[in-house]
């Protein structure tokens, strides 16, 4: 009989749901991190929340173990360490639609607060003071709702602004013109979006691309009295600038539900003006509470008893037979999306997936979400190989897979094609030695290169002297080449070069790279070993 220890607060019924459906389960919240250690490897099957810590060292202290399973209920695995439970071989899900409403909800709520100042209009009026002519608020019919991320919560919020008479406008890379209207909000760019918005809310996830996405400079692009929201992420917003555009009044108000450092028991913002805060309280009701613990129940039970997949963020649904096979081909897809969505800056509106050769033949699920996976997580860190064609779904985006009986090239190879408002963008890659990733073109220039850790993507004409300035400025700033790849349409016209470097290069050198003669784009990209 498997095992299951609950080590953080959930439910009775998910308890109930656990040892109905046969599974012998340990309740013990509250465990220290020592003992946890101590213990976990008797189990087959672990349910959290957020006060759990499944850190690489509770990992590599159970390792081999019959742990096979990490349940979380609820969308954050921060308190996860996400690679370790891969590399140890085991599962970790999650919840990730359970809270969507309520995160939507507590946004509307501080919007609301925020309009009409009702902390601040409380303190006073329980103070004896009733200072009317102190808190005249501002109606929010008729302003208008900036959402900064359009996703399943930001969809929600849109839904509920629109019946409060506000008009909506959006930023959000992945959400298409098609899904845009059917939302009834008006797609944008976001420095347009911040110039009009009245109220900022945002719903993103925290990225490299993301983060302090709200800085000074977007702050001061904003109208002066707009109102910001943030019950996404700590990180999005830079909270010393923040506090500088509260205390100017350049910003009439803000609303903080997440921190850079939580718990926040001390922070920059709290004696702010005009400012209401909320200890991360955007997931925090009755309804999904329980929604969450039911879904992570339910969820582990189906695994342990059939093997069943569902909101993996380190697994694809797949047999165990198919497994073995499908694996290097889900690598070079994750890769070859990596590749494009590093890239694209402009809103996806079509993938299209070709499997040539061996590849004809596979299941073709699997390796398609890691394609969509691998596309868009540069811009949306919860994506994973589970929900990628959910998101991409939910943003209009148009997916296909063609399948091709024809000679080709390569024994097996798979093609990745972008359709976005520029154009398309195509790259193409098989594998060498049975399982080892490779690029073999792109934007159809054939050119051959492994994806490193880092590497530079530079368009290029060919031209005399091109490499030689490379190499120059390479060797100026210390840049270590470690290998080099080269191709051409014809002499002298568009070239593609892919640079695997050993350093990371700062915006310096970067700067100078692009102003190098013959240079028309560079990229630098970076790839996970896995």
């Amino acid at each position: 009989m498997p095992k299951v220890l609950i080590s953080d607060k959930l439910s009775e019924t998910a308890v109930a749901i656990l040892k109905d459906r046969g599974l012998d389960v340990d309740f013990r919240p509250g465990l220290p991190a020592e003992e946890l250690i101590q213990i976990l490897g008797d189990y087959d099957g672990l349910a959290i929340r957020s006060a759990t810590k499944v850190t690489a060292e509770v990992i590599d202290a159970i390792r081999g173990s019959a742990l096979k399973v990490i349940g979380r209920a609820g969308i954050g695995v921060d308190n996860v360490d996400l690679a370790a439970a891969t590399g140890a071989g085991i599962v970790v899900m999650n919840t990730p639609y359970g809270n969507a409403v309520t995160t939507a909800e507590h946004a509307i709520t501080l919007m609301l607060s925020l309009s009409r100042m009702i902390p601040a209009a409380h303190h006073s009026t329980v103070a004896g003071k009733w200072e009317k002519s102190a808190f005249v608020g501002t109606e929010v019919t008729g302003k208008t709702l900036g959402l900064v991320g359009c996703g399943n919560i930001g969809s929600i919020v849109a839904d509920r602004a629109q019946g409060l008479k506000m008009k909506v406008i959006a930023y959000d890379p992945f959400l298409t013109p098609e899904r845009a209207k059917t939302l009834g909000v008006e797609k944008m760019e976001l420095d347009e979006l911040l110039g009009r918005a009245d109220f900022v809310t945002l719903h993103t996830p925290l990225t490299d691309q993301t983060r302090n996405i709200i800085d000074a400079g977007a702050m001061m692009k904003m109208k002066k009295g707009a109102r910001l929201i943030n019950c996404a992420r700590g990180g999005l917003v830079d909270e010393v600038a923040l506090r500088g555009a509260l205390e100017t009044g350049h910003l009439a108000g803000a609303a903080m539900d997440v921190f850079v450092e939580e718990p926040a028991r001390e922070n920059i913002l709290f004696d702010a003006p005009n400012l209401i805060v909320t200890p991360h309280l955007g997931a925090s009701t009755l309804e999904a509470q329980e929604k969450v613990a039911l879904q992570v129940a339910e969820q582990m039970a189906n695994f342990l008893l059939t093997g069943a997949v569902e909101n993996a963020l380190n697994m694809p649904s797949m047999t165990a037979e198919e497994a073995p096979v499908l694996m290097p081909y889900m690598a070079l897809g994750r890769k070859l999306g990596s590749f494009l969505g590093q890239v694209t800056r402009d809103t996806v509106k079509a993938v299209k997936v070709e499997f040539d050769g061996h590849a004809s033949s596979l299941n073709r699920e699997p390796v398609m979400a890691s394609v969509l996976a691998g596309l868009m997580e540069p811009v949306m860190a919860a994506a994973n190989i589970v929900n990628a064609a959910t998101l991409a779904s939910s943003r209009g985006i148009e997916v296909s897979a063609v399948t091709h009986d024809r000679p080709c090239d390569y024994q097996t190879l798979i093609r990745l094609t972008v359709t976005h408002d520029g154009g398309e963008r195509s790259i193409a890659g098989t594998l060498v030695a049975g399982d080892m990733p490779r690029i073999v073109d792109v934007q159809g220039i054939p050119v051959e290169s492994d994806f490193p850790a880092r590497l530079l993507y530079i368009r290029n004409y060919d031209k005399p002297g091109f490499i030689g300035d490379l190499g120059s400025l390479c060797g100026e700033r210390g840049i270590n080449i470690a290998t080099f790849h080269l191709g051409r349409r014809e002499a002298g016209g568009e070239a593609i070069c892919l640079v695997e470097i050993d350093s990371e290069p700062d915006d310096g050198f970067m700067d100078a790279l692009k102003t190098l003669p013959q240079v028309v784009r560079v990229d630098r990209l970076a790839f996970d070993a896995a």
